[in-house]
């Protein structure tokens, strides 16, 4: 455990009770982490604390072990309505570690009840649960949070219930911020006294989480952990024991060497982040195809009932494939990680830290490797000097085979497929052109016709990035993919019922004129006969010098010129009425057909 533990936990200048060091002992934390050292002491003796410490430096037990000590050590007892304590965090995966955690060390105390408030489950189950059983531990995500605090209508005033609280605990700070849940913070802390000890953790610092260590805190005494043996001015900032790789692969081959890596590493635990929901769907279903005898699960943003049950099952598993997106890439800790596969690598250079931190974790050994597009080489001094993250250069994967013609066959064979594929090539391009570093990671620089190569897709799709642009390097299969049929026959049934209503729709009703569309100079002259009619009336309204036989005449061959594009009269018939045909001559006595205006002037 060298570098990486800070003392036994008889050690710390405060005494911990016998039954939370008899959870540690079952656990088999034997010794202390230096952020735990740090901030259990400050936190027991009424102390708001911001600490920042390199992910997978053990920042969940420096403060689930003070909560507890704070509320044993509280003069009145808390009742079964009463909050005495409120873990804040950003996803549901992490909010569900901590109350794994949590529910260990509240098994020697059964005067404590906590409860877990996230998404992907019924709000109103949620208040009928604390309502009927109580809470004086809450852990939650900000979004139920806050719905939580709105639920006076339905019978919760958690509100009330806070009164109580001692302890605010912001996990993952940094985060919360970043993905927007800054007005839901405010809101929360609205309802929350004042009078209370606040712990904030994060693995960076930022502007923003400075403002909220502002608003939130009072007097907070700041932590900064370093890896211990590198100097401050450089501070590493991932774990001492993971070993960062990077590997070029050019854009066709860069599914087929993640195929042949995880073919080669079957009996150890993985995770491979893609950069989007859709590309996670697409590949990570594709490596269920093609990646035999080994467990394989997919987690992203989008997916709301499955993730905690996917989550929790992936934890395990003492080997296995978790394909994800950011939403694993924070505080998420699963045991015995051995490797971390960066497939795209991520929108912001703090967020690969955050990915690689999920190996590595308390001191034990873990591996990362980022997969990069030969254009995108100059990232790895980019991560070295803005992360002081140094990465070393891993040889080629041997024994690579193709198996975009058996992805290319998937797609010809379900429509699912197909469209998935699509989907994700298309979310790909847009994740790309909103990179954090646009100086290294440009659209314009991508090679469209290998990168749809490298997607196994069957044809180009259609979107701004590629109008106007040919691929004369990329062939599309010679299919009609209007006939690609889904596998799945009620789907399939669903479509078919969609075409024919869309035919039924686009046949033309008999008897009605199908009129020609973008007929550009037929409108402009229309145009003008309407701004001339405009102009007449306007000058007739103002009491112009124009006399009214000169008027009704212009009026009345703008009616025989409306009638001739309606096809009422004929050309010869327009001639006749305009220029002779029954007129009068004009008041200066000319004879009719001399010097009148002709069509355009009309």
């Amino acid at each position: 455990m060298e570098n990486i533990t800070e003392g036994k936990w008889e050690s710390l200048p405060v005494k911990l009770n016998d039954s939370i060091l008899q959870t540690l002992d079952e656990l088999g934390f034997t010794y202390m982490t230096p952020v735990q050292s740090a901030c259990i002491p400050l936190f027991m003796n009424n102390k708001d604390v911001a600490a920042e410490a390199v992910t997978g430096s053990g920042k969940t037990l420096a403060f689930v072990i003070p909560i507890l000590e704070i509320l044993l050590k509280r003069e009145e007892k808390l009742k079964k309505m009463q909050v005495g304590a409120l873990i804040v965090t950003p996803t549901r995966e992490l909010a569900l570690q901590i109350s794994e955690v949590m529910e260990r060390f509240i098994q020697r105390f059964p005067q404590f009840r906590q409860i877990l408030l996230i998404g992907g489950s019924n709000p109103i189950a949620d208040v009928e649960k604390f309502k009927s059983l109580g809470a004086n531990i809450v852990i939650g995500t900000p979004g139920r949070l806050e719905d939580m605090f709105r639920r006076k209508a339905d019978g919760l005033d958690l509100a009330s219930c806070m009164k109580t609280l001692d302890v605010l605990v912001l996990d993952e700070a940094d985060r919360l911020l970043d993905m927007g849940f800054e007005a839901s913070l405010n809101a929360i802390l609205g309802y929350l006294p004042k009078q209370r000890r606040t712990g904030l953790f994060s693995a960076t610092q930022t502007q923003e989480l400075e403002k909220l260590v502002r608003a939130g805190l009072r007097n907070p005494v700041r932590i900064t952990v370093k890896e211990k043996g590198v100097a401050a001015s450089s501070a590493q900032k991932t774990p001492a024991r993971l070993s960062n790789y990077y590997m070029i692969c050019r854009t066709e081959e860069k599914f087929n060497t993640l195929v042949a890596f995880l073919r080669q590493h079957k009996h150890e635990k993985q995770l491979v982040f893609f950069s989007t929901c859709a590309c996670v769907e697409y590949y990570g279903r594709a490596l269920e195809a093609l990646v035999k005898n080994v467990t394989i699960h997919c987690i992203h943003g989008k997916m709301k009932q499955k993730r905690n049950k996917i989550f929790s099952e992936f934890r395990k598993l003492k080997s296995g494939i978790l394909v994800c997106t950011d939403v694993m890439a924070r505080g998420i800790d699963i045991p015995e990680v051995n490797w971390v596969l960066q497939y795209d690598p991520p929108s912001s250079a703090s967020a690969f830290v955050h990915r690689c931190g999920r190996t590595a974790r308390i001191g034990n050994q873990g591996s990362a490797l980022v997969f990069l597009l030969p254009m995108e080489e100059s990232y790895v001094n980019f991560l070295s000097i803005n992360q002081k993250c140094p990465l070393q250069r891993m040889s080629p994967v041997k024994d690579v085979v193709d198996v975009l013609p058996k992805l290319k066959a998937m797609a010809l064979g379900d429509r699912a497929v197909f469209e998935r594929g699509v989907r994700a090539f298309v979310s790909y391009v847009q994740a790309y052109a909103k990179h954090e570093c646009s100086l290294i990671f440009r659209v314009k620089d991508l090679d469209f016709a290998a990168l749809a190569h490298g997607f196994a897709l069957l044809r180009m799709p259609k979107m701004p990035e590629l109008r106007g642009k040919t691929f004369p390097d990329f062939t599309e299969e010679a299919v009609d993919t209007d006939s690609i049929r889904y596998k799945d026959k009620n789907r399939e049934k669903q479509r078919q019922k969609m075409l024919a209503e869309l035919k039924e729709k686009e046949r033309p009703t008999p008897g009605r004129k199908n009129f020609i569309k973008n007929m550009a100079w037929s409108k402009q002259k229309s145009k003008k006969d309407r701004r001339k009619k405009i102009a007449a009336k306007r000058k007739l309204d103002e009491g112009s010098d124009m006399e009214d036989e000169d008027m009704q005449e212009l009026l009345s061959d703008t009616r025989l010129l409306k009638k001739l594009k309606k096809g009422k009269i004929s050309e010869e018939d327009f001639e006749k009425q305009v220029t002779g045909g029954g007129k009068s001559q004009h008041k200066t006595g000319q004879p009719q057909g001399e010097d009148v205006g002709t069509d355009d002037e009309i």
